[in-house]
């Protein structure tokens, strides 16, 4: 399954609604819409079945930028406050041959 991304505005305010599998290869597209939404733009996650971690701190980013995230699922929530208690440097991916952070 694919994300599907729509934007809705209306009285000064814009939703950006995501529906399927949220993945990092969609992030800069997100990001996009969000730029185009203007000051006063909320993510809402009610249709997605699926982020990958990469999602997952896009989506600490924007809340920690003051974007709202809408609808959000209880596990999509619980893995977002996971993530924001680990240092970076944990959740970046082994690269073969490299120690475990990277180095």
């Amino acid at each position: 399954m694919t994300l599907r991304i729509e934007r809705i505005s209306g009285k000064g305010k814009t939703r950006i609604r995501l529906s399927g599998e949220f993945r990092s290869e969609q992030v800069d597209q997100v990001k996009t819409e969000i730029e185009c939404g203007g000051p006063r733009v909320a993510l809402d996650l009610e249709e997605v079945d699926l982020v990958d971690v990469e999602g997952i701190h896009f989506l600490n980013a924007c809340k920690a930028e003051g974007i709202p995230i809408l609808h959000c699922s209880p596990y999509i929530r619980e893995w977002m406050l996971r993530e924001q208690g680990r240092p970076q440097a944990r959740t970046n991916k082994r690269k073969k041959g490299q120690g475990s952070l990277g180095e």
